[in-house]
């Protein structure tokens, strides 16, 4: 039992890093697109619609690292409290 939390926890953490290299990916590519000042002034509302979602996203996922470690730290705990009890 206290193996599957560990699991979860692992693969929570395992999302939330991929999907933090995803958003972060789309942020960097979002200036990227056009060049010369004339695209740059006209893509200048678009910038920010295409970074809005990656920066959200990116903040989500670093929640979501947060709470999957603070689940496998409590997986751990209760680990060593069984072995303690045990010993």
């Amino acid at each position: 039992m206290v193996s599957n939390i560990l699991n979860t926890g692992l693969q929570g953490i395992r999302q939330g890093v991929q999907g933090a290299e995803k958003a972060a990916s789309q942020i960097a590519r979002a200036g990227q697109s056009g060049s010369g000042d004339d695209a740059a002034a006209s893509q200048g509302n678009d910038l920010y619609t295409d970074l809005a979602e990656p920066l959200v996203d990116l903040k989500l996922y670093e929640t979501s690292v947060k709470a999957s470690a603070k689940v496998v730290k409590v997986a751990d705990e209760v680990i060593g409290t069984l072995l303690d009890i045990k010993a």
